[in-house]
């Protein structure tokens, strides 16, 4: 028997580092999104890919990037993804122009594929003994959920008192300091056998992904019965079809459609998808209305998204403390009608509404109901799993996340930009108003509100109606346990 590694610890402390490096990008550059927008000169229309350029490349790559560190060897993977994300970072931070920007995004989201399974892979390899793990995964999770509270707050401090450009400067010297410390401290480790990747898996997933995201912003400004509009559309479902074809056909499948078919984990992935749509639009939107119908300042917006992630971690507690002994249906039934009601709450919004009334409320039952959901989600997805696919299907929860946000972020981005632009014409007269203007937004939010509180709500009926309420085996499986990012 391998005895245990004496530095450890000190590992682990290195690729925490790391991992929240990975989870604060998912929402620290939120709240630079309106100076990044005005810096840059992006239009309304493709501001969203700030957002889905990086969970876009970072879902449809995680399940590949998996697999590379496996073979690859999880150390070396590990480096190169710190090395990439500092790179890309200082693309993004040096951007002159949107499409740099854009792009910057998209690598990181690449070097974040390669960073986060090999750093939960780590971890596996590294701790042996399961109690040690249990806490080791304890600290893993608590940084993912953690890191998105980090993140806003960050996201204000350095947009307001340095620059929204820090938002994306700042992972470098995190990077090279977890890199300089994970050389020593880390042990190379990596799968044997069979070590084929599968190459047009991934392409074809990524590839529709993107296809379906740009008929969505195609759909923003040249409308939804456009014929580029539909040829981007029918793009992606051709793309999406040919990725299942391949996969139910491949040796050696990124996907293996058997882990989408039970009852209760494919539920798992489509409820995961549903509200990390809904969820990542809020985000999006209420960043802009904190900031540009209210006016108030990066810093006062990165704090008031305090109670939100507070919620999210003390619901979290709570729900993995009940679902041994009620099941994972009543939790996430309660978290999903938290979550529509929440967002019914805010398509109450005005110019000049009331935090602790309008928005306070709604953040906090937002909060609840995602920790309700997602802890359940988590452990349903891996409940009854073979320990030869566990890997995939851990590793699915973060993917329909990211693509649901991705999907869900830009989906939801035109739907407010085509409401705009049907309040301004249906108030003609008054278009050069500033007032008509700012009630012009006010009302693309509030239907983008009631957008994303449909995606909840259908989240809520696909639990009650197909996840079963069993009370057993709702442990996640040692070898492959991984928290959501609740970024």
């Amino acid at each position: 028997m391998v005895p245990p590694d004496p530095r450890r610890w000190l590992a682990l402390a290195v690729i925490a580092v790391a991992q929240l490096m990975v989870v604060l990008d998912a929402t620290i550059v939120n709240i630079a999104l309106p100076s990044a927008q005005q810096a840059l000169d992006i239009s309304t229309a493709d501001r969203q890919w700030i957002v889905t350029a990086y969970t876009l490349t970072f879902g449809g790559l995680l399940l590949l990037g998996g697999r590379v560190a496996d073979y690859f060897g999880r150390k070396r993977t590990f480096l190169i993804g710190l090395l990439g994300f500092a790179g890309a970072s200082a693309l993004g931070g040096a951007a002159v122009n949107a499409e740099t920007l854009f792009a910057a995004r998209a690598l990181q989201g690449l070097f974040g594929a390669l960073l986060a399974p090999a750093a939960l892979s780590l971890i596996t390899v590294t701790f042996t003994e399961a109690k040690e793990r249990a806490k080791a995964f304890g600290v893993f999770g608590g940084i993912s959920g953690g890191g998105a509270a980090i993140g806003l707050l960050a996201g204000g401090v350095l947009t307001e008192y340095a620059d929204w450009r820090w938002c994306l400067l700042v992972n470098i010297p995190i990077a090279i300091l977890a890199f300089a410390a994970a050389v020593p401290l880390v042990r190379e480790s990596r799968a044997t056998g069979d070590t084929r990747y599968d190459i047009p898996g991934a392409v074809l997933a990524t590839a529709g992904q993107v296809a379906l995201v740009y008929g969505f912003t195609k759909a923003a400004t040249d409308g939804w019965s456009s014929g580029v509009t539909i040829a981007w559309l029918a793009s992606a479902v051709v793309l999406l079809g040919a990725f299942l074809f391949w996969e139910a056909r491949t040796a050696h499948p990124l996907l293996p459609l058997r882990v989408l078919f039970d009852r209760d984990r494919g539920a798992s992935y489509l409820v995961s998808i549903l509200l990390g749509a809904g969820m990542l639009g809020m985000f999006l939107f209420m960043t802009f209305y904190l900031q540009q119908t209210l006016g108030w300042s990066a810093m006062k917006s990165g704090v008031a998204y305090m109670p939100f992630s507070g919620g999210i971690i003390a619901a979290a507690v709570i729900a993995s403390r009940l679902l041994p002994r009620t099941g994972p249906k009543l939790l996430m039934s309660i978290g999903g009608v938290l979550a529509t009601a929440a967002m019914i709450w805010l398509t109450r919004l005005d110019l000049d509404s009331s935090y602790a009334v309008s928005i306070l409320p709604s953040f906090i039952a937002m909060s609840l109901g995602m920790g309700l959901v997602f802890v359940p989600l988590s452990s349903l997805a891996l409940s009854g799993i073979a320990n030869h696919d566990a890997g995939v299907a851990s590793a699915m929860v973060n993917t329909t996340q990211q693509v649901g946000g991705s999907l869900g972020t830009a989906l939801l981005n035109t739907i407010f930009t085509t409401a705009v632009a049907g309040y301004i014409t249906d108030h003609a007269a008054e278009a050069g108003s500033p007032l008509t203007q700012a009630h012009a937004a006010i009302h693309g939010y509030n239907v983008a509100f009631v957008a994303s509180a449909v995606l909840m709500a259908v989240a809520t009926a696909v639990v009650i109606l197909m996840v079963r309420n069993n009370t057993g085996d709702q442990t996640q499986p040692d070898a492959e346990a991984a928290p959501v990012h609740f970024g």
